[in-house]
């Protein structure tokens, strides 16, 4: 009885021996699909998804501060915050002259803004009115390349979609720069008026009441 035992025993030993071999055998004799196995190992590429879209509308302008609010709480946690204001003015920031706060924070503002001068100045001076007009493209210029970098957690465009009334910033132009953002955190837009075709965009639109 113990000898069948043993027998049984090393029978199935055998076949656990053969079976391992021939799969080893298998693969040494078929080199091209280990080779392709571990290409694919290699050539996997790990692509950082997408923050959300998020629009902050308000039937009046200044009520956006609780956003400013927590884009410093943001960046004092970490996170690569850039804050850019396109109508605000008076401390004749520009892109050359950022203001970096809490560490983590970008805070930009145009280097000439039209909050800066009554609508009379601007009528009656051209040359100033061009200034502003150029002042806010290169900002969104900057913010267009910032969008793209894939080097921040959080973009805020405060009152964008007023330089997108005044016939400042395209519209199509930003639609496109959204689409084709590298950003893992979210996007922040403001304003009071806001295209249609932004909103669609939006996974997120927050209605801010006085």
């Amino acid at each position: 009885m113990q000898r069948q035992q043993i027998l049984i025993i090393l029978h199935v030993e055998r076949i656990k021996i053969m079976a391992i071999s021939s799969t080893n055998n298998y693969y040494k004799s078929n080199l091209d699909v280990v080779d392709i196995n571990t290409a694919n190992k290699n050539n996997v590429k790990k692509f950082a998804q997408n923050g959300q879209i998020q629009i902050y509308q308000s039937s009046y302008r200044g009520s956006f501060t609780s956003i400013i609010r927590d884009s410093l709480r943001n960046a004092a946690l970490g996170r690569k915050v850039i804050l850019i204001q396109f109508m605000k003015g008076g401390v004749k920031q520009g892109v050359a002259n950022a203001v970096k706060l809490c560490g983590n924070l970008t805070w930009l503002r145009s280097s000439h803004s039209f909050d800066q001068y009554n609508s009379e100045a601007l009528e009656n001076n051209k040359n100033l009115k061009k200034s502003i007009h150029e002042s806010t493209i290169e900002l969104w210029n900057f913010c267009k390349k910032e969008l793209r970098s894939g080097k921040n957690d959080q973009i805020i465009l405060d009152e964008i979609f007023l330089a997108i009334g005044m016939n400042i910033i395209d519209k199509d132009d930003l639609i496109s720069t959204l689409e084709n953002r590298f950003i893992s955190g979210d996007v922040i837009l403001t304003g009071t008026d806001i295209p249609k075709d932004l909103l669609l965009m939006a996974n997120q639109i927050t209605e801010l009441r006085s």
